[in-house]
């Protein structure tokens, strides 16, 4: 050869590969030629690049995995709910006294206990267990169980992947959990299965494929009395898909069907810290059971009290600020009547004891008794006068929640059926509720307060009465004349009345 065409041949190629780093097609094709010629060179025969073929080899290796996955499989596809796996993680891994202490912060067991122990005893016991097992997780234990999880959740949804579906791209005639016969695989074009393996591997990749899988098989084991595939084999099969992961095999021929030489896969082992969730839910459970036990125990002593009262606890002295009444605004989510039983509980009383018993004792002690230099007597005075005014003006205010000519009853009944779609409707509805509430608030703590002042000149009166020279009330023989009953007798029972009124009234308002 001349140097003339020798010159000639390195000039060609010089020009030729000029053109192609600036041809991204042609470059495009010498990476997939680079990348078919690696991925021949490997000893996975999965894939034909004349054909663009994926080979049998590639669905027996899939079937096999299938074969192993499958019971488990089943065992996954029976339990959806992640927090089922991650309370059965924690649980596996708690301490026996751990386990005590969770069996002692369920609900039934709180339950069993306050049977037998005081509230403020049984408050405490639970706060002390829950700090307890929050304190006996170290880092290092923390750290195990995340990961336990961590390679569970992995493990299940490597299990959860169709490998059926993709199965049968290579025999059609393969039936569900079938492995007693001898498979049929076929060569498939390779573009059939192409997003089947980028979900595979989307899947595989965020899998721990060189962790000790050990830990994980032996809680199944504990748990279930048998490991759900043998640690050996599972071994195994990570070991190869290491393998298969560091030769980027399913990466090539991905590249290659999908004719993208760029194409990678990109995934991020998941990790999540479930034993403060699991210890919060615990906290939650604990301290919801104890609030609702500590309302019951309200509810109960209200009850008991109101029955103390009248006698029932049952009392409706309202006709619209009732909880029946207030039903719809419920149902609605635009709000309620508050303080319904307080309010109808105070009418009641101021109807049918303040005007009855409490008037007789009044009418004795502050008309027909002779007071010494003492302010009691007008303190007690405006205090009688204000209930009964209080009774009236509760009246009024129910009138006005009447749906026939009551102020705010009219106003609600007429805003009402637009609330659903004005929402200029529905705030003037809360608006008017709120202040309904905060009228017949403010008529439930005022009457209260003047019961406590009334109450309290009572009692005075009472041990005045037993002083062998009276200070407050100079006449108490000539009052014990006028009563139809001992008027210290009298006494005694209107303040008793008043002081189990007063608890009523407080125990309502701090609900």
């Amino acid at each position: 050869m001349s140097n003339n065409q020798s010159g000639e041949n390195i000039f060609q190629k010089l020009f030729g590969s000029f053109f192609h780093k600036n041809d991204p097609e042609a470059e495009k094709k010498r990476k997939l030629k680079a990348i078919a010629k690696t991925l021949s060179k490997t000893k996975y025969k999965f894939y034909k690049a004349g054909s663009d073929q994926i080979l049998p080899q590639l669905g027996k290796f899939f079937f096999e995995i299938y074969k192993l996955i499958s019971p488990t499989q089943l065992m996954f596809q029976n339990q959806q709910n992640p927090n089922a796996f991650k309370t059965l993680v924690v649980d596996y891994s708690l301490s026996e006294e751990q386990k005590k202490i969770v069996d002692e912060l369920s609900e039934e067991s709180i339950k069993t206990i306050s049977a037998s122990m005081e509230f403020d005893k049984l408050k405490q016991k639970v706060k002390s267990n829950l700090d307890t097992l929050s304190s006996d997780f170290s880092q290092d234990k923390i750290r195990e169980i995340d990961d336990i999880y961590s390679k569970l959740m992995s493990f299940r949804a490597f299990c959860l992947f169709d490998f059926y579906f993709m199965l049968k791209k290579f025999d059609s005639s393969l039936k569900e959990r079938e492995f007693n016969k001898t498979m049929k695989f076929n060569p498939i074009d390779a573009s059939y299965i192409a997003d089947d393996l980028k979900d595979f591997l989307a899947i595989t990749w965020a899998m721990p494929l060189n962790k000790d899988w050990s830990d994980m098989m032996g809680m199944f084991k504990a748990i279930k009395g048998v490991e759900p595939i043998k640690p050996a084999v599972w071994n195994k099969l990570m070991n190869k898909l290491e393998q298969m992961r560091s030769a980027n095999v399913f990466e090539m021929i991905i590249q290659l069907t999908t004719k993208d030489p760029t194409y990678f896969v990109s995934v991020e082992e998941k990790r999540e810290q479930i034993v403060e969730t699991y210890i919060e839910k615990i906290r939650l459970e604990a301290t919801n059971t104890i609030r609702k036990l500590e309302a019951e125990q309200k509810d109960s002593k209200i009850d008991s009290i109101a029955t103390q009262i009248f006698n029932t606890s049952a009392i409706t002295a309202l006709k619209y600020y009732t909880d029946a009444k207030s039903a719809i605004f419920v149902k609605k989510n635009l709000g309620r009547f508050e303080y319904t039983k307080a309010l109808n509980y105070m009418k009641a009383f101021l109807l049918e004891y303040v005007k009855r018993d409490v008037r007789d004792y009044a009418d004795l002690v502050l008309i027909r008794g002779k007071w010494g230099a003492s302010p009691l007597s007008k303190a007690m005075s405006e205090a009688f006068h204000t209930l009964l005014e209080n009774s009236d003006k509760i009246t009024t205010f129910d009138g006005k929640l009447s749906e026939e000519g009551g102020e705010y009853g009219t106003k609600l009944k007429t805003l009402l059926p637009r609330s659903d779609r004005d929402k200029e409707a529905a705030n003037i509805i809360k608006t008017t509720l709120r202040d309904c509430n905060s009228i017949a608030k403010e008529f439930v703590v005022n009457s209260t307060k003047n019961l406590i002042v009334f109450a309290k000149g009572t009692k005075d009166l009472v041990e005045d009465y037993k002083k062998a020279r009276p200070e407050l009330i100079t006449n108490w023989k000539e009052l014990d004349r006028f009563a139809e009953n001992p008027i210290q007798e009298l006494a005694v029972e209107v303040y008793k009345k008043i002081y189990l009124m007063v608890n009523l009234m407080q125990g309502l308002l701090q609900n």
